[in-house]
């Protein structure tokens, strides 16, 4: 039986292996699981160039109600993930996972400005701790040298959404309007809701609550498996929760993840307006177009994750890539009226933040392990998700006012350049254990 530690050196492609093994066991279905997260949270963006003129909603009620979902989100993230320890990832993601699909299904009954911000939040709590689980949950399985390329997978989700979510959306309202007397817009939470709803109550037999419960593992594989995973442990402090919760370290890689979200948020709740402003009026063209940047995220988060992986050069990457992003948002509002010129400045800032966001992942998760790893990670994910709670409303606030996004482009631009500067303050690694 070879399964210690004193044989690591003799198996580098025994244990390669063996962590492909897991990968491909796990990740393509945390992938579906997270890609329709990304759905039931981009379909509102869509929905909305049908449903704010059916309902008499104003840009300012959708960019609040928008930004609501932030609210139950934030809330609930950190109790969300630490009752994920207690309860085992496999019941309490599937209990995530279900509840969040039959609230965006029900999504389709909304009416006034107040149940659209009452679903909007119930939303919010519903999926808060399924991100910061699914990278906690990744800490069991995959050592830092291969952890960059899973959470590269997984959240590759988003850019994946992105590609698919414009066109069947475009295609649902195209196609779906009036059906059966419901709008397209109601048909798209609907048929968009669902499916997360049956993929929450297969997680339950999906996924493993560790490696020694894997039936596709043997238990020398199991022991293999943990046996280097506590390798990597003993390099890093577990860090006490209060202690951790005390660190600049923390509050700084948030404000990181922070300026992430507010340039991610201007994507995910203003793409297709961005677009429908330079002159493309169908829903199904407009869903069409949206895909582009998005399909540049694809390329730049598979690609960036790798390269780093080799490297071990997590720090410099990001501040590159932040200020590719910011180099994109500064440019977009000077050709906001040519759709090609747009949609190539925006592919620009798009790849800057989309590669930044599984990479950034290596330096919390180096960083802490245990109880205070979980605590991190929703503290980091709460925060970086706090620009959701007011980007949305301010931006819908700007566009209302002047009829343009140019001033949320520019905010979003110097959001990124605010992560250089936090970047630029972060040591790379944890100070070594005394």
């Amino acid at each position: 039986m070879r399964n210690s530690l004193s044989d690591a050196a003799d198996t580098p492609d025994a244990d390669r292996k063996l962590f492909r093994k897991a990968a491909w066991r796990l990740m393509p279905f945390l992938f579906v699981c997270y890609l329709f997260a990304q759905v039931d949270r981009m379909n509102i963006a869509f929905a909305k160039l049908d449903m704010l003129d059916d309902l008499g909603f104003s840009e300012a009620v959708y960019g609040l109600g928008a930004g609501v979902f932030f609210i139950g989100y934030v809330l609930f993230e950190v109790p969300s993930n630490m009752l994920l320890r207690r309860y085992g990832a496999h019941r309490w993601l599937a209990r995530i996972m279900v509840s969040w699909g039959l609230v965006s299904a029900g999504m389709m009954f909304v009416q006034t400005p107040m149940q659209f911000y009452i679903m909007r939040f119930l939303l919010g709590m519903a999926e808060a701790g399924f991100f910061p689980g699914v990278i906690f949950y990744l800490t069991g399985w995959f050592t830092r040298e291969h952890r960059g390329r899973m959470t590269a997978a997984f959240m590759t989700a988003i850019a994946v959404a992105g590609v698919v979510v414009g066109p069947v959306s475009g295609a649902v309202l195209h196609h779906f309007h009036e059906l059966g007397g419901y709008a397209g817009w109601q048909w798209l939470f609907l048929i968009e809701g669902v499916p997360s709803v049956l993929l929450g109550l297969a997680t339950l037999y999906c996924l493993p609550v560790s490696p020694e419960r894997a039936r596709w593992l043997t238990p020398q594989e199991a022991a293999r498996l943990n046996a280097l995973l506590q390798a990597e442990r003993e390099g890093v402090d577990d860090t006490p929760v209060r202690q951790a919760l005390r660190g600049a370290r923390l509050w700084i890689l948030s404000g990181i993840y922070a300026c992430y979200g507010m340039s991610f948020f201007g994507f995910v709740f203003w793409l297709p307006t961005i677009i429908k402003s330079s002159g493309v009026a169908d829903p199904l063209s407009i869903g069409l177009i949206s895909a582009i940047p998005w399909g540049v995220a694809i390329v730049a988060m598979w690609g960036v994750g790798a390269y780093v992986d080799r490297r071990q050069n997590t720090r410099p990457v990001l501040m590159a890539l932040s200020v590719a992003a910011a180099a994109g948002w500064a440019a977009s509002p000077w050709v906001a009226d040519s759709v090609s010129a747009s949609m190539a400045v925006l592919s620009i800032a798009m790849f800057g933040l989309m590669a930044s966001l599984p990479v950034f992942w290596n330096l919390p998760t180096a960083a802490y392990q245990g109880a205070s790893a979980a605590v991190a990670i929703a503290v980091i994910t709460s925060v970086g998700n706090a620009p959701g709670l007011v980007s949305p409303y301010i931006v819908g606030w700007i566009k209302t006012l002047t009829s343009r996004l140019d001033v949320a482009m520019y905010m979003f631009a110097a959001a990124s350049l605010l992560a250089v500067a936090l970047l630029a303050c972060l040591s790379e690694r944890p100070a070594p254990r005394r």
